[in-house]
């Protein structure tokens, strides 16, 4: 008897966790594969989780999260979008609040629109719900124009991912596109998820959400890249008082699943949203710019405006081959096929050292 449900069937492993394992074996990488901050977390936020947990807060939370975070992230996104009492959930990393997200509001055969190059887990998590992956190519500017969404939609679509800055890609969406992508999203009655885990990392000018422009829009974010911590497992979603009715369905599937993210972790969170983390944005700044002008004459990509990543392309065309080339020569990238429907790009983290890009650059630029 085969004990292994069928839905296993819609996923496959984790092609980064793949490479980066591969990464573990080897004598002297250079390690470009995954999105890990490469500082430490601030003294302060160190130091709150500690006494969190010597002052015994170990014990569960209300399973939408400690009441003082919630209300200090409530405040924060009131003054940035002027939502009235927006509801606030606090879950396992984003990628909990993605999981409930979906739980509570895919059907099977509802359609998700995915932007193409896509976070991985966007298409996986879809298909666990028996949703409808309806991809919208954005190759070769990973741009989103509005007609491009537009083309895209039918009459089964109900729900658009956006990712900005984005994941593998580096875009950040202008005020402007974004704008244009609200009107589209008003025409059709879509819901948006709106992942913004890296807007701190935007670095030639602010990062701009479309819950600026559209109201039926859930926030999702994070504190794991930002301060360093993401093996604490903290994120939160956040809507418009209409939408929280859909955030209290999210609250339900996390009583069954997560039960609530960790006690002491939520504690030290109020103290990081205190914390100036201005010097680690130039710092990822100047390691873009290391990057990009270490391959721009040698190799055809976009500029990245933000997040840890640019999304190459690959020579001769197979990113998988190309792949190969780069881990003999002990330079781990990833495959973009990982990302997308294509299989033309490979992505890097520049979450590393200066020293560590500069090496990687040469060892890429002597590979083509």
């Amino acid at each position: 008897m085969d004990y292994v449900a069928e839905r296993i069937n819609c996923i496959e492993a984790s092609g980064i966790r793949r490479v980066w394992q591969m990464a573990q074996q080897m004598k002297d990488p250079v390690d470009f594969s995954i999105g890990e901050p490469d500082f430490n977390t601030p003294e302060p936020v160190k130091a709150a989780a500690i006494e969190a947990i010597r002052d015994n807060r170990n014990t569960y939370t209300l399973t939408t999260g400690l009441p003082e975070l919630r209300q200090a992230l409530g405040r924060e996104i009131e003054q940035s979008y002027g939502w009235s009492e927006p509801a606030v959930l606090i879950t396992c990393g984003l990628s909990g609040a993605l999981t409930l997200g979906l739980m509570a509001t895919v059907n099977p055969g509802d359609g998700v629109l995915i932007p193409d190059p896509y976070f991985v887990s966007y298409p996986h998590l879809t298909r666990l719900q028996g949703g409808r992956c309806q991809f919208v190519d954005t190759y070769p500017d990973f741009e989103l124009p509005a007609e491009k969404l537009q083309a895209s939609i039918t009459k089964v679509s109900k729900l658009l991912m956006l990712n900005s800055p984005a994941n593998p890609t580096g875009i950040v969406y202008s005020p402007a596109a974004l704008q244009e992508l609200a009107a589209v999203a008003k025409k059709h009655n879509l819901l948006v998820f709106s992942d913004e885990i890296y807007r701190q990392f935007s670095y030639d000018e602010p990062a701009t959400s479309i819950g600026h422009y559209y109201e039926n829009t859930v926030l999702m974010r994070a504190f794991s890249k930002c301060y360093g911590v993401p093996g604490w497992r903290l994120g939160y979603a956040a809507a418009p008082a209409h939408l929280a009715g859909l955030l209290d369905a999210m609250a339900t599937f996390q009583q069954y699943t997560f039960v609530c993210a960790p006690h002491p972790f939520q504690a030290a969170a109020l103290k990081a949203l205190r914390c100036d983390i201005s010097a680690k944005v130039a710092a990822y700044r100047h390691k873009r710019d290391l990057l990009y002008e270490g391959l721009k004459d040698r190799y055809e990509l976009v500029r990245p405006a933000g997040a840890f990543y640019a999304f190459v392309k690959a020579p001769g065309g197979s990113a998988r081959t190309f792949v190969e080339k780069a881990i003999n020569k002990e330079v781990v990238v990833i495959p973009g096929s990982v990302f997308s429907e294509r299989d033309s790009h490979f992505r890097i983290s520049y979450a590393t050292g200066d020293e560590k890009i500069r090496e990687g650059v040469e060892r890429l630029c002597k590979l083509v």
